[in-house]
């Protein structure tokens, strides 16, 4: 009898360490948002490193505001882009065509998502689940 191993003590081990992966997951949930989609110190769009610049910043291209942080070579993309979308466009760069311009919409719809996820319910519900755990649990 002395080799039986309490089904209690069993249970309780694996729900905690179901718990600690459900916990861990979420963790992982978080950062993966936040540190994907919200580097202050890289474009937004192709991932460079550039410098720390104010959201929604105006661009010395246009005056236009940007609602991305982008690094020069995609503002001046994604200014080409807007300008297409009205009928302009920069007509020196023949490569900015049909499919280029979609890459971009879904590219911004893309983000559009991200914001859609980041003010969902079930978003804000696993950040307080997380406050309450606290760091160190």
């Amino acid at each position: 009898m002395a080799d039986v191993i309490a089904i209690d003590k069993k249970m309780q081990l694996k729900a905690g360490e179901r718990a600690a992966h459900i916990r861990k997951r979420k963790i992982l949930a978080v950062r993966k948002v936040f540190h994907c989609t919200h580097c202050a110190s890289k474009c937004e769009k192709c991932g460079t490193q550039i410098g720390v610049q104010p959201a929604h910043q105006e661009t010395a291209f246009s005056g236009a505001t940007i609602p991305y942080n982008f690094c020069e070579s995609c503002t001046e993309e994604y200014l080409d882009y807007m300008d297409r979308l009205q009928g302009g466009g920069n007509p020196d760069y023949y490569w900015h065509n049909e499919t280029w311009q979609a890459i971009w919409e879904n590219w911004i719809a893309y983000q559009t998502s991200i914001e859609h996820y980041l003010k969902s319910a079930e978003f804000s519900k696993l950040l307080q689940e997380l406050k309450q755990i606290g760091p160190n649990q």
